[in-house]
């Protein structure tokens, strides 16, 4: 039976969210923003290891205390300049514990109420998947193409997409394989498909939100606070 571990790139700035430190950790509901996301993923019995990658020259990670999220967790300084870098030097050191067909899940530092319901459903539905997949959420506003001036140029239909979010599951070879291959993407889902593979989509929703602007911190912690059980202690 395939085993299941976690990466979670953790070496990104946080330019866009305009805060003097790294955007995961902000406070959040009175704990650092990647403590929620960790911690999810630390509850979750199907996940065995955690592998949460920092920059080389990260200065905020010891100034607090990790103890509560128990031994799964496992620090490496070894984040890239990109997405994709980190998370294939985060596969490169997790090489020696996984096998070639165990699952990884691959998830955003900052979606901190990834639930375990969300969680539950993407390694049941993907159990016996050929290729794996991804978490996302079918569109549901009406989409705008902005052209000149910012005046709308067109209406686009909405039907048949959604909007990816994380983890994404795939196998520990082929997603390390095709990384390699393809590392100019956004997501792990891109590089699969660009090795030719279909990865399929198991639905989410709103909730699992990625913050990125400083509303977005607010509606975390109120999405937080409406299931008392994943605040971290």
């Amino acid at each position: 039976m395939a085993h299941h571990y976690a990466i979670v790139p953790a070496a990104g700035s946080g330019s866009r969210f305009g805060a003097e430190m790294p955007k995961q950790y902000l406070s959040l509901a009175g704990c650092p923003l990647i403590h929620h996301t960790l911690a999810a993923l630390c509850r979750c019995p199907a996940i065995e290891r955690v592998w949460v990658v920092l920059s080389p020259g990260d200065r905020y990670w010891p100034q607090y205390d990790w103890s509560a999220l128990g031994a799964k967790l496992e620090t490496v300084y070894c984040g890239g300049e990109t997405r994709a870098q980190s998370v294939a030097n985060g596969l490169a050191a997790a090489e020696a514990a996984v096998a070639d067909d165990d699952w990884v899940l691959v998830h955003d530092a900052a979606r901190p109420c990834v639930s375990a319901a969300m969680l539950d459903a993407l390694c049941r539905e993907l159990a016996d998947d050929a290729v794996g997949g991804l978490l996302a959420a079918p569109v549901a506003d009406t989409l705008k193409r902005a052209g000149e001036g910012q005046r709308v140029q067109a209406t686009l239909s909405r039907d048949g997409l959604w909007q990816a979010q994380t983890p994404q599951m795939f196998r520990y070879g082929v997603l390390r394989r095709s990384l390699a291959a393809f590392p100019d993407v956004t997501d792990e889902a891109g590089a699969i498909e660009a090795a030719g593979y279909a990865p399929r989509l198991v639905r989410a929703d709103a909730s699992n939100l990625k913050v990125t602007f400083p509303a977005d911190l607010a509606l975390a912690e109120m999405i937080l606070k409406s299931r008392r059980e994943d605040i971290a202690p």
